[in-house]
């Protein structure tokens, strides 16, 4: 059984049957059976068009239950008769399923979820499993985001902006069980670029390709983190980087820059760099001042506070951390780095522990522990 094939036809066979006037979560349902109904038929008697087949026998199963459902029966007079036999029409609807997916009533959990479930083909078992939930849990989850969307029309235009943040948080979820988040939010996001000429779309694919090129090397064998700076450049992917930088620089060449751009701008001047001390900082400074004058966000400004510290000195960058919020994610790491850089290790020390007692996950909580403690043997030699 073609696993893959299955996932990548799964979208299309959905927006299929909404087209024809299904709603989400009927369909939806429609599909799940289908999809397990050629887990079953097809290793003995693989058809000749799989999404044909797909589209027929989900079709089948939709108007069966609507009509076995005496309290829906009124939907039928929106229901055309089955279509005549033949192959799957070549349209290729799942754009509109990322807009779907994304609708901005569902929660952002909602909404990532029903993406992986919908576009990405993925059962709730294997989604609850990336999640660390539990199956029952995620399966109320999706349910609730199918009935959401379920009055949504499918007519109407959606906004791009939404469907790739929801495509980030996928990407921002890593590894897990035994679906790779990461692998999985490129994925989607390359087929998205296929379907749509955004720039934006390109930033966000080059910005994961680009992140995703140092996976091997942000780990060391034990499990804790490594920062950008110590990361053996040799084991970062090149072909990746190439990939990423050539996408970027395509889509920066249409001078419509977008927040997406602009972080894969910084993330392949990162990548450009033989090593840590040859990084380009004034550059990322630079881009990070793009970067705050398309989003206005605090956390883009505390990172700006980090570059600016390694261009121009710690003092300097100190100077940029002042200006904001002290309850900010990450803030007290971030202070921690530049009272470090600045020979404070005392206070280095305390604000690494600081941040390790807020940190948001294990790895990160360890790594900035064993920075306090570090400091700290260091000033009492």
């Amino acid at each position: 059984m073609n696993e893959v094939l299955l996932r990548s036809l799964t979208p299309n066979v959905l927006a299929i049957l909404v087209r024809r006037g299904a709603d989400f979560a009927a369909a939806e349902d429609a599909v799940q059976d289908a999809l397990v109904e050629a887990v079953r038929v097809w290793p003995a008697d693989p058809p000749r068009d799989p999404k044909g087949w797909l589209v027929t026998v989900a079709w089948r199963r939709f108007l069966d239950t609507t009509r076995a459902d005496a309290a829906r029966r009124r939907r039928e007079d929106l229901v055309d008769e089955e279509p005549a036999p033949g192959p799957a029409p070549a349209v290729d609807d799942t754009l509109q399923l990322y807009f779907l997916c994304a609708h901005p009533s569902l929660t952002p959990s909602s909404a990532v979820a029903l993406t992986l479930r919908a576009v990405g083909g993925l059962t709730t078992r294997q989604i609850a499993q990336a999640y660390l939930v539990p199956e029952a849990t995620m399966a109320q989850r999706i349910s609730r985001a199918k009935r959401t969307v379920s009055g949504v029309r499918f007519d109407q235009p959606g906004d791009v902006a939404t469907v790739l943040r929801v495509l980030y948080l996928v990407f921002n979820e890593g590894y897990s069980g035994d679906v790779d988040l990461a692998a999985e939010a490129i994925r989607l996001t390359r087929r998205l670029a296929a379907a749509i000429d955004h720039p934006e779309v390109a930033g966000l694919l080059a910005l994961m390709l680009l992140h995703h090129a140092r996976r091997a090397a942000r780990t060391a064998p034990d499990g804790s983190l490594v920062p950008l700076a110590e990361q053996d450049r040799g084991r970062w992917d090149t072909t990746l980087i190439a990939e990423g930088v050539e996408i970027l620089q395509a889509a920066l060449a249409r001078d419509r820059l977008g927040e997406f751009q602009a972080q894969a701008a910084i993330a392949a001047l990162h990548a450009d760099a033989p090593t840590a001390e040859e990084t380009d900082w004034v550059q990322i400074v630079e881009w990070y001042d793009e970067l705050a004058r398309l989003t206005d966000s605090p956390v883009v400004r505390l990172n700006r506070a980090v570059a600016v510290g390694e261009a121009d000195g710690p003092r300097a960058g100190l100077a940029a951390l002042a200006a904001l919020d002290a309850s900010l994610p990450r803030y007290a790491a971030v202070a921690a780095y530049l009272h470090e850089r600045d020979g404070d290790l005392a206070t280095a020390a305390r604000l690494y522990a600081e941040a390790a007692q807020k940190a948001p996950n294990l790895t990160e909580r360890d790594h900035l522990t064993r920075q306090a403690a570090r400091l700290n043997t260091h000033r009492h030699r």
